[in-house]
């Protein structure tokens, strides 16, 4: 069973996913949001997914981003149709910022890094790879 991560934009949205032990998370596809519930539903169709990690936006001062409203609405629908997965939201600040760190120090050339789309999908796996150390640190 894998781990699904979703880092949601307006326009634009980020995923990743964990191999089917767990361990590893990788980056998986970026979609427009208007395609992504057709997207998710491909998905969890081909493969066994229990759970589904979410983005969740805040500001310095912990509070939530404006965008988390239009988050949190489609985490509802989402659970009224796969009622079975768990949903967990994870604090997503900093991650754009260390997806651009790390296309960097992979060796992106500035082309690449200037994509949204790539900076999407490494966030993405970056929520999922944080969310994944914190479950082995307990």
């Amino acid at each position: 069973m894998r781990i699904l991560a979703i880092d949601y934009g307006k326009k634009r949205t980020g995923l990743a996913v964990t191999d089917p032990l767990k361990i590893i998370a990788h980056s998986l596809e970026t979609v427009e949001t208007s395609k992504l519930n057709d997207y998710i539903d491909n998905y969890l169709k081909k493969e066994d997914v229990e759970e589904i990690v979410i983005g969740h936006p805040k500001h310095s001062d912990n509070t939530d981003a404006d965008i988390f409203a239009e988050i949190k609405n489609f985490q509802i629908k989402l659970e009224k149709k796969y009622p079975d997965l768990i949903y967990t939201f994870w604090d997503e600040r900093y991650t754009s910022k260390m997806a651009v760190k790390s296309m960097v120090e992979a060796g992106f050339k500035k082309k690449d890094r200037r994509k949204k789309e790539n900076i999407d999908k490494i966030a993405a796996t970056i929520i999922l790879q944080e969310y994944l150390q914190s479950k082995q640190n307990h």
